[in-house]
C-alpha cells in the first residue's frame, strides 16, 4: 500500500535562502571559538599537549605526553595539528593547531547541506502536488530543505561546544558527516555505478578509523552498504566494503604496534548501573541535541509510513547506530556529537509537515530565550566595565578573583554588529513576508550564533582567565629560575600543556624514585600519598600551595630542592 506523503508546501514556501545569509551565519558561528580563545576544556588541552609533544620529537605512532600514553587513541587529528604547528610558526600555537579543524568544521556543515539536498530530491521525499497553484520544482524544494538542515545544525546547542575544539571528536564529526553525505549521494538513481563516490567513501572511512572511531566507522559503513544494496552495482558495494575493511585493519594494526589495541574496543557500561548515571544522560539529551532532536521526532511521526524510504531511513539509521555507540561508550557526548548531521537532516523533513502554530511556538521560544541570554551577557559585560549594576560586578569579582577587565574595541565591534543584526532579523521575522520552509529555523540558528559570538568576544578575556590554565601556569613560571626546567608528578596532559604553553616552561616528569635535575617540582595533591616517601627524604621542601583560581578550587603543590 502506497501512503500519501505528509509534506504539503506551496511554491512560495520553497523560496531560496539568499546565499549571503548562510555564509554570514557560518562565518559568525565557525570563527568565534577558534580565533583568540585559549584551550579550556581538558580534552582540548590534552590534545594540544599531544600535538606539542609530537612537534617536539615525541612518538607519532602512540599519542603521548612526556613519555606517558595519552588518550583517546587517535592519529590523524594529532598528526594534522602537529603538522600545522610545524608549518605555521609565525601564528600563535593555539591558532595554528586549529587551522585544520576550522576546515573540518566547514566540511561538517557542507556535508550536511549536500546530504539533505540529495535526499530531498528523491521521488519519495517530494511534497503533494496541489491541484491549483504553481508546480513545485524538486531542485528548489531540495535547496530549501538543505538550507533548513544547515540552520538546524547550527542551532543545535551541542555543536557549538564540541565542534570548536582541536580534538579527535571534532575530526570524527567531520568524517561521519562526509560518510553521511557520500551514502546519501549513492542513494540517488543518477549515482548508480559512479566510481567517483569511492574516493570520498574511502576518505571518510579512513578518517573515522584514524580519528579514534574505527568500530563506529565500520558500523556506519555497514549500515550504508545495506542501504546501497538495491541502488548500487556489486562492484561499487565491493569497492566501498574494501575501503572500510582496509581502514579498520589499518587502525587495528597501528594500535597493535603501539601496544594499545584493547583501547579500540573499550566498552564502558558502568554508568548505566546507577540511577544518577541515567539522570545525567537524560540531562545531556535535554540540551545537547536541542532543537534538532525535537523536530526529528516530529518528522519520524509524520513520515512514519515511509521509514523504509532512504530520505528518512538513512538518517534514522545513522542516529540509531550512533546512539547505540553512545550507550556502549558510557553516554559520552563526544560520541553523541556524531549524530547531529543526521538529526539535522531529519529536522529539515519535519518542516513541510509542521502546522503554523507549532512553527510560531518554536519562533517565540527562540526569540525569548536567545534575546534574554544576549541581554544577560551584555548586562554582565557592562557591569564588568563600569561596576553598574553592582551585584553582577561583585559576582564576577568573587568568582574570578584577580581578573581585571579592560575595554577592547576589536572584541566590542563584532559583538555590537551582531546584536544589531539580531534586531533586524527579529524585525524581519515578525513582519509579514512570504513564508519559507527555512523561516522557522532562522531565529534559532541566528540566536545561538549571536550568543556564541557574544561569549567569544565580550566575555572572551573573562573566560580565558577563569576557565583556562594561564593564571596558575604563569604563577608557577614566576617561581622558576630563568632557563631551568620544571618537574611534574601527578599532572595530566592538559595541565602539562598549560605549563608548556602559557608558562613557557620546559617540563619533565619525575622518575620512579623522585630523580630529577629540575629545581622546582609541581605536584597534584591527589598524588602526594604516592610521592610522600621520597618527598619526605629531605631533598624537597614545600614552597607554596597555588590555587587554580579561588581558594576552594584545585590546588597545586610547588616544591623546591632543599639544596
Amino acid at each position: 500500500m502506497i501512503h500519501p506523503t505528509p509534506a504539503l508546501v506551496t511554491a512560495a514556501a520553497i523560496r531560496r535562502l539568499p546565499r549571503w545569509v548562510p555564509w554570514l551565519i557560518v562565518a559568525a558561528f565557525v570563527l568565534p571559538g577558534f580565533v583568540g580563545r585559549d584551550p579550556w576544556r581538558p580534552d582540548d588541552l590534552a590534545a594540544f599537549a599531544v600535538m606539542l609533544d609530537m612537534r617536539g620529537g615525541g612518538s607519532w605512532l602512540s599519542p603521548e605526553v612526556l613519555g606517558e600514553t595519552a588518550g583517546p587513541l587517535a592519529w590523524l587529528p594529532y598528526w594534522v595539528g602537529a603538522a600545522a604547528l610545524a608549518l605555521a610558526p609565525p601564528l600563535p600555537a593555539e591558532l595554528a593547531v586549529r587551522l585544520p579543524f576550522i576546515a573540518l568544521l566547514g566540511l561538517t556543515l557542507a556535508s550536511t547541506w549536500y546530504a539533505t539536498y540529495r535526499l530531498a530530491r528523491l521521488p519519495a521525499a517530494q511534497p503533494i502536488d496541489l491541484a491549483f497553484g504553481d508546480r513545485i520544482s524538486p531542485t528548489d524544494y531540495a535547496r530549501a530543505l538543505a538550507d533548513a538542515a544547515l540552520l538546524a545544525l547550527v542551532a543545535t546547542l551541542g555543536l557549538a561546544l564540541r565542534a570548536h575544539e582541536a580534538t579527535p571528536a571534532a575530526a570524527q564529526l567531520a568524517f561521519a558527516a562526509l560518510l553521511f553525505h557520500t551514502a546519501a549521494r549513492g542513494l540517488t538513481p543518477a549515482a548508480a555505478g559512479n566510481a567517483r563516490l569511492l574516493l570520498p567513501w574511502w576518505g571518510a572511512a579512513w578518517g573515522l578509523a584514524l580519528s579514534g572511531a574505527p568500530l563506529l566507522g565500520a558500523a556506519l559503513a555497514a549500515a550504508a552498504l545495506a542501504w546501497w544494496w538495491p541502488y548500487q552495482p556489486r562492484r561499487m558495494r565491493l569497492g566501498a566494503a574494501l575501503g572500510s575493511i582496509s581502514a579498520l585493519a589499518a587502525s587495528v594494526g597501528l594500535a597493535w604496534l603501539a601496544g594499545r589495541a584493547p583501547e579500540l574496543w573499550d566498552i564502558r557500561l558502568a554508568r548505566w548501573t546507577t540511577l544518577e548515571g541515567w539522570h545525567s544522560f537524560v540531562r545531556l539529551l535535554a540540551w545537547f541535541v536541542w532543537p534538532s532532536a525535537a523536530l526529528a521526532l516530529w518528522a519520524l511521526w509524520r513520515w512514519r509510513a515511509r521509514w523504509r524510504e532512504p530520505h528518512i531511513g538513512w538518517p534514522l539509521t545513522c542516529v540509531v547506530v550512533t546512539g547505540a555507540a553512545t550507550v556502549l561508550d558510557g553516554g559520552d557526548d563526544r560520541t553523541l556529537l556524531l549524530a547531529l548531521p543526521a538529526l539535522a537532516a531529519l529536522a529539515a523533513f519535519a518542516l513541510p509537515t509542521l502546522r503554523r502554530g507549532v512553527a510560531a511556538a518554536i519562533d517565540w521560544f527562540a526569540l525569548l530565550f536567545f534575546s534574554g541570554a544576549a541581554i544577560v551577557i551584555w548586562v554582565i559585560w557592562v557591569a564588568m566595565q563600569t561596576g553598574v549594576p553592582p551585584k553582577p560586578a561583585a559576582n564576577v569579582a568573587r568568582l574570578v578573583p584577580g581578573f581585571e577587565p579592560a575595554f577592547d574595541a576589536w572584541l566590542f565591534t563584532p559583538a555590537a554588529l551582531a546584536s544589531i543584526a539580531w534586531l533586524l532579523i527579529v524585525a524581519w521575522r515578525l513582519g509579514r513576508h512570504t513564508p519559507a520552509l527555512w523561516k522557522g529555523l532562522v531565529l534559532s540558528a541566528s540566536g545561538l550564533t549571536l550568543n556564541w559570538l557574544l561569549l567569544m568576544t565580550l566575555w572572551l578575556p573573562l573566560l580565558n582567565y577563569g576557565m583556562g590554565q594561564a593564571p596558575i601556569s604563569r604563577r608557577v613560571a614566576a617561581m622558576v629560575p630563568p632557563g631551568a626546567c620544571v618537574a611534574v608528578f601527578g599532572l595530566d596532559g592538559a595541565r602539562i600543556a598549560g605549563l608548556q604553553h602559557h608558562g613557557g616552561l620546559t617540563v619533565r616528569r619525575v622518575g620512579a624514585r623522585g630523580q630529577t635535575d629540575c629545581p622546582i617540582l609541581v605536584l597534584a595533591p591527589a598524588a602526594y600519598p604516592v610521592a610522600s616517601p621520597w618527598l619526605q627524604s629531605g631533598r624537597w621542601r614545600l614552597r607554596s600551595e597555588i590555587p587554580r583560581l579561588r581558594e576552594n578550587r584545585e590546588r597545586w603543590l610547588v616544591f623546591e630542592r632543599a639544596d
